[in-house]
């Protein structure tokens, strides 16, 4: 596989995309066929016209030809007919419902498999793991799994923050959440700040970008793991 999952489309200063721009340009050159958006996540409840018109313009000024899932005759045909994939952020409930309810998750599913690449941000990043069970979105709508793609065998928290001393937020914290997810589940977790993304073959791992990631393991205290091969 060739997966391509960064924490966020945008950080603070950049424009859409551009701070891992040489990433993905690199990772989507010399395919055959348009990449297909998958812009069901919705974030703000955009329209998936109005959400495709945005990826499509920052993928057209790289040369790249980017089509929305939904413009063609059925998900069977934008797999076939795919170079590779894209898949948004927004609300990952959102997503994942829509991908399983238009029979879309097994087709990206069969063709990601067998080596058509992958990227995906936020949401479209929480996907590639074992479960959804670790976003931080809220469930506005109830897919009848959280079981996602596994094609990396941990799960990911995308947009991971850090706990700040002289903060007087009273709430619970990432790490928190993330620690009571493994009282009753075993997967790891690993904490994806923005600005940094993983690449992965399905078997080896790598973490890239400027910002280390947070590791979690249930019953282990959590540890950092700096730019490089990810072993979790």
């Amino acid at each position: 596989m060739k997966l391509l999952l960064a924490s966020t489309s945008s950080i603070h200063g950049h424009s859409y995309l551009s701070y891992f721009k040489k990433a993905w340009t690199n990772h989507f050159k010399n395919i055959d066929g348009p990449v297909v958006f998958i812009p069901y996540a919705r974030p703000g409840g955009i329209t998936w016209d109005n959400y495709t018109a945005i990826a499509a313009n920052a993928f057209n000024n790289e040369g790249i030809e980017l089509r929305g899932i939904h413009t063609f005759n059925s998900p069977k045909d934008a797999g076939m007919k795919a170079g590779g994939f894209f898949t948004g952020g927004g609300n990952t409930f959102v997503l994942l419902k829509t991908l399983i309810d238009n029979d879309s998750f097994e087709v990206i599913d069969k063709y990601v498999r067998i080596g058509k690449p992958y990227m995906g941000s936020s949401a479209g990043t929480n996907i590639a793991g074992s479960t959804i069970g670790t976003t931080n979105d809220m469930p506005i709508i109830y897919p009848k799994t959280f079981n996602a793609f596994n094609w990396v065998p941990f799960n990911i928290n995308p947009h991971y923050q850090d706990p700040s001393e002289n903060s007087t937020h009273m709430g619970e914290t990432r790490q928190t959440r993330i620690q009571e997810f493994h009282i009753y589940n075993k997967t790891p977790v690993l904490g994806l700040r923005e600005g940094s993304y993983i690449e992965s073959n399905g078997k080896d791992h790598f973490l890239k970008g400027k910002l280390s990631a947070r590791i979690f393991s249930a019953g282990k205290q959590p540890f950092e793991i700096s730019e490089g091969a990810l072993s979790i």
